[in-house]
């Protein structure tokens, strides 16, 4: 006879689930185990993807398996990759061509400078605003309002809006892109916490990086650093060469790509380079700016590019009196640093770090770089590498969910996002968490490992945030095979309407 098992209350149920949570816990079969496939399917499907679904879980069983299925949607990927978003009803205008951005982002800034001017207190010039808490206007509603003052928060929320549904929906948004954009996006961060960013972060992320996030390195590397919103976010639009007139004022160089191209995007802090280094790059890429009439969103300005020589890690650029010569230096410059064996590395460790374990097995992280050095740095090659050696299928190397990846594997669970309500509570869930959607501040992307984001309190959270969404949609009773047997008679004993939700809340269902 099963041990009895007593009800719990809805607050009780939240502090087990969180306490469970807080336990460490690794799939419980072993290779030679029956189960072993079962563990391997909730491994792949919740770590080149967000989870498994009914339809997720029939793909891969119809592919022979989790090794097979991981293979061949690598292929599958890259092509929706190279197809335009599917937008599932929201609303498009963050993905509209980029002059149309550019204008409508020019006539928010002329509507407050009116409303500035009205009030009597217009400075000369007044920096873009901030980006506001999570906008809960529903975005089917933001379509509809024309406000230019409220045009970037309009962005903003569809951008939010599409990023939680193309990580939720696997008929929106093929799982591997949706997973493999979301780690290019943070190795290439951009925040709309900064102003001038936020009209353009939701097209950088379908256009710089879903539509590059499977080829070779450098070509995501160029579009990532050609793009508006990483030319306003690192301040490289404003950055020309030392003694240039712009009006009535001198301008000079701004370091903050170059440094954060050498030690963030490519190369890696302790590799090698020098602060002369930094700065010489900066002289190499003056002149790239932004451009708000063409479809690209930038240009080359030959007459704020430093023609000078410049050195960086021992290699010469300029000294063509051709002013054209500007832009290839910096195409040059970039796929240098993309080459480099240091950027292999530090790439590939990115890479184990984000599929396989906080501390990947080094073996592992040195055949993925000499993968990333012969493929040329091709995202395909990588993957392959990755989903065929052992480290990736070993039961020891585990993973916890950061937030993000819980309210996408919960969302996905439950079939996607609902409605208006659902996008806001779970912006609101991963704000409070510290992971805002596009709003990782800083240029590093957010940390990954356990110990950034198991804390009780914040497990609480999440917990109350399953019981709630699972209250509102269909049963998640598929989730039951990859669940502990102790952790089954828990929920099992308890009230039916908690059942869904301690699913999403257990222990099992944080890892991946």
């Amino acid at each position: 006879m099963a041990p009895h098992v007593p009800p719990l209350s809805r607050r009780r149920a939240l502090l087990l689930a969180a306490a469970g949570a807080a336990t460490t816990w690794a799939p419980w079969a072993r290779a030679d185990d029956p189960g072993a496939e079962r563990a391997a399917t909730w491994r792949v499907l919740s770590r080149l993807g967000y989870g498994p679904t009914p339809a997720l879980l029939a793909q891969v069983q119809q592919a022979g398996g989790a090794r097979a299925w991981a293979l061949r949607e690598i292929d599958a990927a890259f092509a929706a990759s190279q197809q335009p978003i599917q937008l599932a009803g929201l609303p498009g205008d963050f993905d509209a061509p980029l002059p149309e951005i550019f204008q409508h982002a020019a006539e928010e800034r002329a509507a407050r400078r009116e409303r500035r001017d009205a009030q009597g207190n217009a400075p000369a010039m007044a920096p873009a605003p901030m980006a506001a808490p999570v906008n809960t206007m529903p975005a089917a509603a933001m379509a509809a309002d024309t406000d230019p003052l409220r045009y970037s928060a309009r962005m903003v929320r569809q951008a939010q809006d599409w990023r939680l549904t193309s990580c939720s929906r696997p008929d929106v948004e093929h799982p591997l892109l949706a997973r493999v954009s979301e780690f290019w996006f943070n190795h290439l961060n951009v925040s709309v916490d900064k102003g001038p960013v936020r009209p353009f972060a939701g097209h950088y992320l379908v256009h710089a990086i879903r539509a590059h996030a499977f080829g070779p390195f450098d070509q995501l590397l160029l579009a990532s650093a050609r793009h508006p919103a990483m030319l306003y976010y690192l301040d490289q639009a404003q950055s020309v060469a030392e003694g240039t007139m712009q009006g009535t004022q001198r301008r000079g160089l701004n370091e903050n790509y170059a440094r954060e191209l050498m030690e963030l995007h490519t190369l890696g802090v302790g590799s090698g380079y020098t602060q002369t280094d930094v700065r010489e790059l900066a002289r190499v890429l003056t002149g790239w700016t932004v451009a708000p009439r063409q479809d690209s969103g930038f240009r080359f300005a030959p007459r704020a590019h430093d023609a000078g020589l410049k050195t960086v890690l021992g290699q010469s650029f300029g000294g063509n009196p051709d002013p054209r010569a500007g832009e290839a230096e910096g195409v040059r410059a970039i796929r240098m640093l993309a080459a480099e064996p240091a950027t292999a590395h530090r790439v590939a460790l990115r890479l184990a770090q984000w599929f396989v374990a906080d501390t990947p097995p080094p073996a592992l992280v040195e055949q993925l770089a000499r993968s990333f050095l012969s493929s040329g740095g091709d995202t395909r090659a990588l993957l392959r590498t990755l989903v065929q050696s052992g480290a990736f299928w070993e039961p020891a190397n585990t993973l916890f969910k950061t937030p993000f990846d819980y309210a996408c594997s919960a969302l996905a669970a439950c079939g996607g996002p609902q409605d208006a309500r659902e996008f806001t509570q779970t912006l609101n869930l991963l704000q409070g968490a510290g992971q805002g959607v596009l709003r990782w501040p800083t240029p590093d992307g957010y940390k990954t490992d356990r110990a950034t984001w198991l804390a009780p309190e914040a497990l609480t959270h999440r917990a109350d945030y399953a019981l709630g969404l699972a209250r509102r949609n269909p049963p998640v009773d598929f989730l039951t095979e990859f669940m502990q047997p102790a952790t089954l008679r828990h929920i099992d004993a308890q009230p039916a309407p908690l059942r869904a939700g301690l699913l999403l809340a257990s222990r099992e269902f944080m890892s991946k």
